[in-house]
């Protein structure tokens, strides 16, 4: 089971904030093991669910199928989050979050949208808010608005320490890097970077 580096948990508790702001089940669930599992089909499901895996990012479905996948891994008892953009059928908006909330047992969303995390916190689900950090403009243009109804902001791609760093100095909100992450190396570093978890759809990381 990977383990939080030293240097990633003491940044992530220099902040008291960041301790309110989580729900502790989940607070505690990547404490435990900061590997996210990010499954993007069903062969992902069927391997995560014999995995020494917490929490984990379905990115893949479609509106008739969704409830069913988040079920199985429920019973395997992993915390489950969707990626709402990614769900064939469902237009990214307001109805598509309350049909996570009142049709499937996911504890939260996935989202790039600020308006969606936003309104999937009010129905009291986990909120990650999905950004992708492309070039110093994107980076500056993210505003502190946009992200202070998350739970946790992820930052794709997760290769990037420096990136991650930046941000855990621009934002209480804690961080997750993901994206491209393949070596045990690159978990190291965002982990040292400020990061308090990674995900990856890469299977072999899941072992780390």
């Amino acid at each position: 089971m990977a383990q939080l580096s030293l240097v990633g948990m003491l940044f992530f508790l220099s902040s008291p904030k960041k301790e309110i702001i989580m729900n502790q089940i989940f607070y505690d669930a990547i404490m435990e093991n900061p590997v996210i599992a990010a499954v993007k089909d069903e062969d992902g499901v069927l391997n995560c669910i014999q995995k020494d895996i917490n929490v984990v990012f379905v990115l893949f479905g479609e509106l008739t199928t969704i409830s069913d996948i988040v079920d199985r891994l429920k019973s395997a008892g992993k915390i489950v989050i969707v990626h709402l953009d990614l769900i064939g059928g469902l237009a990214v908006r307001e109805e598509s979050v309350r049909f996570i909330k009142q049709y499937t047992k996911a504890d939260g969303i996935i989202s790039t949208k600020p308006d969606m995390i936003k309104y999937a916190k009010e129905l009291g689900l986990y909120t990650i808010f999905r950004i992708f950090v492309i070039d110093s403009k994107a980076f500056n243009a993210i505003s502190h608005h946009a992200i202070s109804s998350a739970d946790l902001i992820e930052i794709l791609p997760g290769i990037m320490p420096r990136i991650i760093q930046k941000f855990s100095q621009k934002t209480h909100v804690p961080i997750i890097a993901g994206g491209l992450i393949s070596e045990k190396e690159d978990v190291i570093n965002a982990l040292d970077a400020g990061a308090i978890a990674i995900s990856s759809t890469n299977q072999q990381v899941w072992n780390m």
